[in-house]
């Protein structure tokens, strides 16, 4: 109720100035006819004109005081010299179109902000704590960290947190932009303002209040909506210069002329509105559409220079691939061993390893139910582990493993260490790799064991959304890649890469980077942010991807894609491309909209209350114009909706 009565007086407020000034402008015109009454015919037009312009007045004093010559000024002034000149009804028009356009203007400008409110909107007042068997229901705002709190089918989730207990699905569209509900159970994160389609969960509170991912694309939407752009920075100062300049062009026609009237009129007809309001209106249209679509842009800046993107180098790991290695293929070579026995031994050395594609042979043992010692030799918690391991770089690792050797890497490892007869592990190594696959091969007491093929999912939508990103007008897309070229142009052949740069360390990532620059491109560079940290700064655009729930990512990158869905990149390129293309289309029709209207008052027809009108106009229609990007674009079978 609150809020309602809120709003009802923000509309009252608005609204009221315009009605009184109207009122006074109906009762003056009704009064004219009657020649007893044309004094008071006159005096409401005069008093239509304070009232509507007493606020214009005092926002143009305001800007002096900030030594800002504005289009209040303009007006005020112009109205000042038609009361002065007797012209009453045009006084009053002038001020009263004025009004009403700026009541439309903020209706219409909230409008475009619309997306911010949305967001604010999600975010509930009440949470459930869950206590002692006990539910209580407290606000939001004072959970606590640790607390567990019940989210209930068709509730919203007041904090960040892991699932304890219980099961459900979240509509979680308002954070990443996914269209379908994301089932839950216990050991997954939920986000604050996503709502519960089914199910019932219990949630541990990891993040509150200001620190919930919600708060934090809040917070950041409203600092890249106030932010400025290069080319509003222009036109800051173009209109820095070309209200003083409107106000001599009216002081030179009317000395030129000795029309004072024509000279006023030109004060009303040069105000720059549309031309001040071009932009920013584009801006906040363009960022808040990308937000209810799950895309954090950092500011107008970004925006601007995100439209101009002519490459986009793509990180391969955890961005074309899903980033979770999993065991595709078991070659025994040794006739005297099967394929438990090769990944069996593969697991237990590779347990006691940190590398990535350790993960995925040892969960490949255990979903295979593979043990190949007995249980008195499982480490803490239950894990098979080696007696010693150590780990060659670039090559793999080497582990005791119960009173045997085992080596696990490429062939570069077994000719370091001396490796009788490896070129049958080498030529299935080789085909492994050719078709994207991760070869390791198995060495046991001295003797080749097999050959393991591990692989990172390429996923669905990557061919998709390189399609995308040429439809969107970039003009190639670059793989780079810490993985060897067999398996970097296997993923890239899947994918549709334009060109592929392996075998990179984090820096040689961020060299690809700058030469591109260098040779006149605009460079996106899509990454995780940890590896990638170098290119990510260097680019002129950097973009993470699952951004959600990574302050990190929310805070620092210029670009952040809250889901995983890799077509919301193409999404947000061509977003940036149409928000440049609609503040270009408001620029040309500021300028030529005051162009018609002067060349009209110099050559005679426009009077000051016709371009007072055709003014505001021209304003709502900037306006509108920017808020066709609310609206989701054209449906395509490439890019999300």
């Amino acid at each position: 109720m609150r809020t309602a009565a809120g709003i009802g007086r923000r509309l009252t407020t608005r609204w009221t100035i315009p009605v009184v000034s109207g009122t006074l402008i109906a009762a003056a015109w009704l009064a004219g006819p009657v020649p007893a009454l044309s004094l008071a015919s006159d005096a409401a037009m005069v008093a239509a004109a304070v009232v509507a312009g007493a606020p214009i007045a005092r926002a143009a004093l305001r800007g002096l005081s900030g030594r800002v010559v504005g289009i209040d000024l303009l007006v005020t002034v112009a109205t000042v010299g038609a009361i002065v000149l007797g012209e009453y009804w045009e006084a009053a028009a002038v001020t009263v179109l004025f009004a009403i356009g700026h009541a439309l203007e903020t209706a219409t400008l909230n409008r475009t902000r619309s997306a911010l409110t949305a967001l604010v909107a999600l975010a509930p007042d009440v949470a459930l704590v869950l206590s002692d068997g006990a539910q209580t229901e407290v606000p939001a705002a004072a959970v606590l960290t640790g607390e567990t709190v019940l989210v209930k089918s068709g509730a919203r989730v007041p904090v960040d947190g892991t699932v304890r207990h219980g099961t459900g699905t979240l509509d979680e569209a308002s954070i990443t932009g996914e269209s379908l509900p994301v089932a839950k159970a216990p050991g997954d994160r939920v986000f604050a303002g996503t709502m519960s389609t089914g199910g019932l969960l219990q949630v541990e509170a990891t993040e509150v209040g200001a620190a919930t991912t919600l708060a934090r694309i809040v917070h950041r939407v409203e600092e890249a909506q106030d932010a400025t752009a290069p080319t509003q920075v222009f036109m800051d100062r173009f209109s820095a210069w070309y209200t003083p300049g409107i106000l001599v062009l009216a002081v030179v026609v009317g000395l030129l002329s000795g029309d004072l009237f024509l000279a006023l009129t030109l004060l009303v007809i040069g105000c720059p509105g549309a031309l001040v309001i071009s932009i920013p209106v584009a801006i906040v249209a363009g960022i808040g559409r990308a937000a209810r679509s799950g895309i954090l842009i950092k500011g107008g800046e970004f925006l601007e220079t995100a439209s101009k993107v002519t490459v986009v180098a793509v990180d391969k790991t955890g961005t074309l691939t899903r980033g979770r290695p999993r065991l595709t293929d078991v070659v025994v070579l040794n006739p005297e061993l099967t394929r438990a026995d090769v990944l069996g031994w593969a697991a237990r050395a590779e347990a006691g390893s940190e590398h990535p594609l350790a993960g995925a042979i040892v969960l490949a043992a255990a979903e295979h139910a593979l043990e190949t010692v007995g249980a008195a030799d499982r480490g803490a918690g239950g894990t098979l582990l080696p007696d010693t391991i150590t780990s060659i770089p670039g090559q793999g690792i080497t582990a005791t493993v119960a009173g045997r050797s085992v080596l696990i890497g490429n062939p570069a490892l077994l000719a370091a260490h001396a490796i009788d007869d490896p070129e049958a592990a080498v030529t299935v190594a080789a085909d492994l790799a050719a078709r994207g696959r991760t070869p390791l091969i198995v060495v046991i007491d001295g003797t080749v064991a097999g050959v393991l093929a591990v692989a990172d999912e390429v996923r669905p939508d990557a061919a998709g959304m390189v399609a995308a990103l040429r439809a969107a007008g970039v003009h190639r897309v670059i793989m780079l890649t810490g993985d060897g070229p067999l398996v970097a142009a296997a993923v890239g052949a899947a994918v549709g890469i334009d060109e592929i740069r392996a075998s990179l360390l984090p820096e040689d990532k961020l060299d690809v980077v700058t030469r591109l620059q260098q040779d006149g491109h605009v460079v996106a560079m899509v990454g995780d942010g940890v590896n990638d940290a170098p290119a990510l700064a260097t680019a002129d655009i950097g973009i993470a991807m699952g951004a959600a729930g990574s302050a990190v990512a929310v805070e620092t990158a210029d670009i952040a894609l809250m889901g995983d869905n890799l077509l919301m990149l193409p999404t947000a390129i061509d977003l940036a491309r149409r928000t440049v293309r609609t503040m270009h289309q408001n620029v040309a029709l500021a300028l030529i909209t005051v162009a018609l209207l002067l060349a009209g008052v110099l050559w005679g027809g426009v009077t000051m209350a016709v371009g007072m009108l055709v003014h505001e106009a021209s304003v709502l229609l900037v306006i509108v114009n920017a808020m066709r990007l609310l609206r989701r674009s054209r449906p395509s079978p490439l890019v999300p909706q």
